[in-house]
């Protein structure tokens, strides 16, 4: 079943709003107007009571009394709706002015009078019962009724004009509402057209963030930052796949040419195997890059996907490092350059191989550019709570504008420049992040005055945390 657009729920909740408001108005001005028909209704039954009172009052022998049904007509003349019946001591109707039945209301000893309302076919009336003493007769009961049908005709018109009104509010606020609300979704609709054009040659674009309502210049804020997300992620994986492609081509194209040198000697009758075997060698190596290239490939990959899983040795870094230090000694020597650590740290919970790869990959990195006669620095501090792990080394500064990228798959600082056999495949401070984020840690870079340090940073194991 299709749901209600957006528009249409909004126009039929305005539509609700106006017919609650209304009948709630409505059922307001209803009690008003009723109480006022009830109250006008007691001043006037209030009022023939009082002259009957003084008529009474003034009676001071028989005539007199005798005179009160005469004056009493003549002043009930012209209220029609109003009937005054007046009851001897003894119960027995000593005067009325009207036939309306009334109810048998007996008023107690200690009650002066009762006010009753009661309906005689299609006639309603409001009445009101009292006792009216008089100094010469014995007490009277008088019964004053008013005809209160023309208020009920009134409220019922009333009634009927409210749910008329009601109803059509009720769709004049529904199209408004309509109105009113595709006016005030065009910016959405702006927004969800231009989002459908987006595509991966238009990511480029974005979406306006002035002069759209408070409401939707939030979401088009978030939805600028994910298209900006979304362009930075595609312009890395297409840098990624010619990086690739570029990494492959080589080792490939070589492997290709020595195939085809072997190849043309063996068709030349050549018997010395030697130049084979060195081509044999040769490509032997390339095979070993392509096969580390494609590991760190799929390494990467596991990582992009959560699929790294670190295990938790409790890990002394002051044994790792001296460890990397032995089997990075003779390369080193080899360029004159020197290995020196300084500081401890306490135990930290990981996965050993993939700690000592990262730690490998950064000493290998700062060893190729360290030039000879120089040192590279690996400082162990420990402070509220976390592990750091700096490996520093002097050279070049590395300009501010790449420090971002540098562990990026592939990143050149100096684009034009190839990258030798030596310097790898340019994926292991890619690495390097991957297993820092697996372990919870984060890592920084910055090249200054001569400088570049790399920093690792990680959480202490839970036991030794406690006692920092």
């Amino acid at each position: 079943m299709k749901s209600f657009s957006l528009t249409a729920r909004l126009s039929l909740l305005f539509a609700a709003s106006a017919v609650l408001v209304l009948l709630g108005l409505g059922w307001v001005v209803e009690r008003a107007v009723q109480n006022h028909f009830i109250e006008m209704d007691q001043h006037e039954i209030e009022g023939k009571l009082s002259l009957v009172r003084n008529l009474l009052a003034e009676v001071t022998n028989a005539d007199a009394l005798a005179a009160v049904p005469l004056e009493l007509n003549n002043a009930l003349v012209g209220h029609h709706h109003l009937q005054v019946t007046v009851f001897a001591a003894n119960g027995a109707v000593w005067f009325t002015s009207g036939s309306a039945r009334l109810p048998n209301i007996r008023l107690s000893g200690t009650e002066d009078q009762h006010w009753v309302d009661w309906s005689e076919g299609e006639r309603t009336y409001r009445g009101l019962f009292a006792r009216v003493k008089s100094d010469f007769a014995p007490p009277f009961t008088v019964a004053i009724a008013q005809d209160v049908s023309h208020h009920e005709v009134f409220m019922r018109d009333f009634r009927r004009t409210l749910a008329i009104v009601t109803a059509l509010a009720a769709l004049l606020t529904a199209a408004l509402g309509w109105a009113a609300t595709r006016a005030g979704l065009r910016p959405l609709r702006r927004m969800a057209a231009l989002a459908a054009h987006i595509e991966a040659s238009r990511l480029d674009e974005r979406l306006p963030e002035k002069h759209v309502p408070a409401e939707i210049e939030a979401l088009a804020a978030a939805f600028n930052a994910m298209l900006a997300r979304l362009e930075d992620s595609f312009r890395r994986l297409s840098e990624f796949s010619s990086d690739i492609a570029h990494e492959l081509r080589t080792p490939v194209s070589n492997l290709l040419t020595q195939t085809q040198v072997a190849l043309a000697g063996a068709r030349e009758g050549e018997g010395d195997r030697e130049p084979f075997r060195e081509i044999l060698y040769s490509n032997l190596e390339e095979f070993e890059r392509m096969a580390q290239m494609i590991g760190d490939m799929l390494f990467l990959a596991q990582a992009d996907n959560g699929l790294l899983r670190p295990g938790r040795d409790v890990i002394d870094l002051s044994v790792e490092v001296r460890a990397l230090f032995d089997y990075f000694d003779a390369w080193a020597e080899e360029r004159g350059v020197t290995l020196a650590m300084e500081g401890t740290a306490p135990p930290l919970a990981g996965d050993r191989l993939m700690l000592r790869r990262a730690l490998s990959n950064l000493l290998a990195n700062a060893i190729r550019h360290t030039s000879a006669g120089n040192a590279v620095w690996v400082r162990l501090v420990s402070d509220a709570g976390a592990i750091r792990v700096c490996v520093e080394n002097p050279g070049a500064d590395i300009p501010p504008e790449h420090l971002p990228r540098l562990f990026d798959r592939f990143y050149r600082v100096d684009p034009s420049r190839q990258r030798g056999a030596e310097e790898g495949a340019g994926l292991g401070l890619a690495i390097v992040k991957s297993i820092v984020t697996a372990h919870g840690g984060s890592v920084r870079v910055t090249s200054a005055e001569g400088r570049t340090r790399f920093e690792l940073s990680f959480a202490a194991a839970e036991g030794e945390r406690a006692s920092l």
